[in-house]
């Protein structure tokens, strides 16, 4: 029984530290999931869901009912009690810290994250060269799509709504990419935003239908790589992890340039938050390496 509640506690855990997460700029669930080891079971219930979905659409209550019964549903309602308590917890705090503070904050998350690369990588059953790679090319690829200056759209088409959402929503599954930055830097981050606080229905709908049918149908496509190319998919989700690592820089200019401090002076606090984030995150991977040269010794005997 005890080790059962330790196990809610733990999902309720990570859904909390996911939606976080999800309110800092730069850092996405899915970098969360990746570190905890859960990426890929998440991914498979979301595909399941979808396909169950589809499913009902079809009036095939066979599948349906197969697909809904393989669900963890356990996992998932406490991964997304989790995420949904965030924001009444400290999370609701970040973006006035980010705004006070953005340097120091920004400081401090880049050394979180920055240390925990290596535990996804450590988690391929057999990392190669060619691996890292589609890693380096990945990471550039990110690198620069989160240095992308934001845009903005007066009037945007029920249409460009729709397949907005479906962008943004793909992006907030993939590990280091920000669906909120998404919208903000094709222009659409102000619209949605206006049009919820209108109460515009007619916009609402259609963004929460193009959510769910890009989460759905990314879901699906990722479940499927991951099956099919499980280490040649997580080196690219590493890469992505890595390359977003730019917008957390503790320097940014107004167009998301990178720069360095005018005068060094007062910054000590930011570098010493890098380098406590650094500490933390190091010894996050440490633990991991240890659990996986126990397992891989447990194994061979």
């Amino acid at each position: 029984m005890g080790n059962r509640v330790f196990g809610w506690l733990t999902t309720f855990g990570q859904g909390l530290a996911i939606g976080v997460a999800n309110v800092i700029p730069g850092v996405s669930g899915g970098t969360m999931a990746l570190i905890f080891g859960i990426y890929e079971k998440l991914i498979s219930l979301l595909s399941d869901l979808f396909q169950a979905s589809l499913a009902l659409v079809r009036f095939d209550f066979k599948t349906f009912k197969g697909l809904l019964s393989s669900v963890s549903w356990g996992f998932l309602i406490l991964l997304i009690l989790g995420i949904l308590v965030a924001p009444l917890t400290g999370a609701a705090l970040i973006p006035d810290l980010l705004d006070t503070w953005p340097e120091h904050s920004r400081s401090l998350f880049f050394g979180l994250i920055l240390g925990t690369i290596p535990i996804p990588w450590i988690r391929m059953s057999s990392p190669r060269v060619a691996h890292a790679l589609v890693l380096v090319l990945s990471a550039a690829i990110s690198f620069y799509l989160v240095g992308l200056p934001p845009t903005e759209i007066s009037d945007p088409s029920l249409v460009a709504v729709f397949f907005s959402a479906a962008l943004a929503i793909c992006a907030m599954i993939l590990p280091g990419v920000s669906g909120a930055f998404v919208l903000l830097v094709i222009g659409m981050y102000a619209p949605i935003f206006e049009a919820i606080d209108q109460r515009n229905l007619a916009v609402i709908a259609v963004f929460a239908l193009g959510a769910g049918v890009g989460l759905g149908s990314f879901a699906v496509v990722l479940k499927y790589l991951l099956e099919k190319a499980h280490d040649w998919t997580m080196a690219a989700l590493v890469g992505l992890m890595a390359g977003s690592l730019r917008a957390l820089w503790p320097w940014l200019e107004s167009d998301r340039s990178l720069a360095l401090p005018t005068s060094w002076q007062g910054q000590g606090w930011v570098i010493a938050l890098g380098l406590l984030g650094l500490l933390v995150s190091v010894g996050m991977t440490v633990l991991e390496l240890r659990s996986a040269k126990h397992k891989a010794n447990a194994s061979a005997q």
